[in-house]
């Protein structure tokens, strides 16, 4: 794994800034990739199996992981909420909301425990031929961090086809705006968990954001999400 240290911060603050989202490219090695899709079958790792198409959340299927969370998990949760931290902070600032983000993410995760979301949220997600994920927020109780992260662990337009990453913009007084993303193996995505700020002639106002897949053409689709706050249940 690429050391988060190195990683080039400026633009990727200016980016979610900007655009509500950032990509960083082959963080993970293509092995390390392999190994985490490679213990989907592993039961033990899990404490919850989802199917999409029971929930109508889609097409597809995704698990929850146990804590401990598998080192390599671990590291990209902590490393990455450390670094973001302060984006979170500046961006209620600017939308005069009363959070304040702890700047390590075990005081923030005492805080998710505090309230009753102690269970892990990072999850893995698999889809096959016609597997798509409809557009969502990942919010889990009332304790939120407002980026989350996904790291793609397959390569598209190889090992899979169609299954493009979908971000929607819903802007006030506007039409939403779709952004669409085909990142490759190794890639992580930053992107906003459920709004943002976008400044404006009177100062910084409110957009809500979406996430979801499209639908996968053929092959099978594997991803990891991280994101930061735990879930109640």
């Amino acid at each position: 794994m690429e050391n988060p240290e190195t990683i080039d911060w400026k633009t990727i603050e200016n980016e979610l800034d900007t655009k509500g989202y950032a990509r960083i490219e082959r963080v993970l090695t293509s092995d390390e990739c392999d190994l985490l899709s490679g213990d989907y079958e592993h039961a033990a790792l899990y404490r919850k199996t989802i199917s999409m198409e029971r929930y109508r959340f889609g097409f597809g299927e995704y698990k929850y992981f146990n804590y401990p969370l598998p080192g390599l998990i671990q590291q990209l949760r902590q490393s990455f909420y450390h670094r973001l931290a302060p984006v979170a902070n500046l961006w209620m600032q600017q939308l005069n909301l009363p959070h304040k983000y702890p700047a390590d993410f075990q005081t923030f995760q005492e805080t998710c425990h505090a309230r009753g979301q102690d269970k892990p949220t990072a999850l893995i997600l698999k889809y096959g031929a016609g597997g798509h994920n409809t557009l969502h927020q990942d919010l889990y109780g009332d304790v939120f961090f407002p980026i989350q992260m996904v790291i793609f662990l397959n390569q598209a337009g190889e090992d899979y086809t169609g299954g493009e990453f979908v971000l929607t913009q819903q802007t006030p007084r506007a039409q939403s705006k779709a952004i669409v993303l085909r990142p490759n193996k190794g890639d992580i995505l930053l992107f906003t968990t459920n709004f943002r700020p976008i400044g404006g002639s009177r100062g910084y106002y409110r957009v809500n954001m979406k996430h979801g897949v499209s639908e996968v053409l053929s092959g099978e689709r594997f991803t990891l999400g991280i994101i930061f706050h735990d879930a109640l249940s």
